[in-house]
């Protein structure tokens, strides 16, 4: 159990790191109005980056599991984790992108979690 734990500590913090990292990187970048942008250039809508609310919504998902874990209650540790893997759907692409090393720890923090 303390190991959960601890991987959940980590995963959680991991998540928070990256989601800062996505909003310095918006802070920076000048606005531009859609109609300055060329259509060339144009993202798809399947190429953008996730929103704020996919971050929350795994960050909500960690929290609640760890939650669970720390009070012991396994089965609803188990029911809030089975979330993950539809939150980071939402996120893990960008991640990747940005910071493959924290991919890679999500994602095998995520296993060990699982099995």
């Amino acid at each position: 159990m303390a190991r959960l734990n601890q991987i959940l500590v980590v995963g959680a913090f991991t998540l928070l790191a990256l989601a800062g990292c996505d909003g310095a990187q918006e802070a920076s970048t000048p606005k531009t109005s859609p109609s300055q942008i060329p259509a060339a250039t144009a993202v798809s809508t399947s190429d953008k980056a996730a929103s704020p609310a996919s971050y929350a919504e795994l960050l909500s998902v960690v929290t609640n599991t760890k939650a669970a874990v720390q009070t012991g209650n396994f089965a609803k540790a188990k029911t809030e984790f089975d979330k993950f893997e539809t939150a980071w759907k939402k996120v893990e692409d960008g991640i990747k992108k940005k910071s493959p090393k924290s991919y890679d720890a999500v994602e095998e923090t995520a296993e060990k979690v699982m099995a």
